[in-house]
């Protein structure tokens, strides 16, 4: 610091980085997020592609300066012009995600291609994402998992996980559950929670893995802990079915409840269930199992909407209403994967029109379009 400041305030581009990112780190000084920006600025201003860098992400996450987006795509794009690979990276995500300028997935996959060019991690990773949902470039799952790869060898938990989904489903790769579960894995050890909960389902189904199901649901708690809502519901099932641990029926319903919240769609069906049912001490309230089938339904889960409809067929928790039971089995009925939910939505979607008059059907199948545009 007695070194650098001298050579900083005598106008120094290289010792005012350094300064900024002491401050902006703590390191040997108290941490100023402040000062940071004061010091990157003036060697931005002298044009140092790693002030500029700097100064654009303080800009996109606030720190010492007001968040401004424009303003951290104008600096990103300084330090990028001069090749910085990290803002070069950045100026890519900002345009995926439309912060700062207009939302522009080609200009995006450009920006990362050139960052990911030099093996800049996160542009592997953004540029990987990109193939897999085809935006801005064809979508090429091989791609996709060429350029999640690269990533996932320099220790990327998002990246890793994301390689391990396709090598789970086979898409870009040849379908391989132990490489699956290897990346996972690595994911997972790094604390990745969509990892966690991936590796969990892996040892809970055995596949790439012995099956363990205490080891699936010790994957599930950590990955739930951290709040990831499909581990949550992972977790409250496994409780629900006394699976790798005592059944325990309270403990499911709070982790459904968890999961439930945070939207995920097959807890709430579960709570549905529970509250529809009474099971084992759970009280029984048809509302409830209403407002959660609704909450589903409105997901486009088939089974909570052939539930909602028969909860208005029969009038229980909710209004008596047969045009809203069809409704929802004509929808139940067009979503239904497997045999049981597509045999209760027909049986009770075949009950409801063989007594309603064709206008109340059309009027049915008209709210079914207009609440799920096909």
């Amino acid at each position: 610091m007695r070194l650098l400041r001298p050579l900083a305030d005598q106008g120094m581009a290289l010792a005012q980085t350094s300064l900024c990112v002491m401050y902006a780190n703590g390191n040997g000084v108290a941490q100023d997020y402040s000062q940071a920006a004061t010091w990157c600025r003036q060697a931005a201003d002298q044009g140092d592609d790693d002030a500029q860098f700097n100064l654009g992400a303080m800009y996109a996450k606030g720190l010492g300066v007001p968040q401004d987006f424009s303003q951290a795509v104008n600096w990103y794009r300084e330090a990028a012009d001069q090749g910085n690979a990290d803002a070069q990276a950045s100026l890519g995500w900002m345009y995926s995600k439309g912060q700062g300028v207009p939302r522009d997935f080609v200009q995006a996959v450009q920006w990362s291609r050139r960052a990911a060019d030099k093996g800049n991690a996160g542009a592997e990773v953004n540029l990987g994402i990109a193939y897999e949902n085809g935006d801005g470039v064809e979508r090429d799952f091989a791609a996709a998992a060429t350029w999640l790869r690269k990533a996932a060898d320099q220790g990327i938990p998002a990246a890793q996980q994301k390689l391990g989904l396709l090598f789970e489903v086979g898409q870009g790769v040849p379908q391989d559950y132990a490489q699956a579960a290897s990346w996972y894995g690595k994911a997972a050890n790094q604390g990745d929670s969509d990892a966690q909960t991936s590796l969990g389902f892996m040892y809970a189904e055995g596949h790439g893995v012995a099956q363990n199901l205490a080891q699936a649901v010790a994957l599930f708690r950590k990955a739930a802990d951290q709040g990831n809502a499909q581990a949550q519901y992972n977790l409250g099932a496994m409780y629900a079915k006394g699976q790798g641990l005592p059944q325990d029926f309270v403990q499911a319903f709070n982790w459904f409840g968890k999961a439930a919240d945070h939207g995920n769609a097959l807890a709430q069906t579960a709570l549905g269930w529970m509250y529809a049912d009474g099971q084992e001490g759970m009280p029984q309230d048809f509302a409830l199992a209403g407002h959660w089938f609704g909450k589903a339904a409105d997901q486009g889960n088939a089974y909570a909407q052939a539930n909602l409809s028969w909860l208005y067929t029969n009038g229980q928790g909710v209004g008596q209403d047969d045009t809203q039971a069809l409704m929802w089995s004509t929808l139940a009925l067009a979503r239904a994967e497997d045999d049981a939910t597509r045999e209760l939505a027909a049986s009770i979607h075949d009950a409801l029109a063989a007594k309603m008059t064709p206008d109340q059907i059309a009027e049915a199948q008209r709210m079914a379009r207009e609440r799920f545009p096909q």
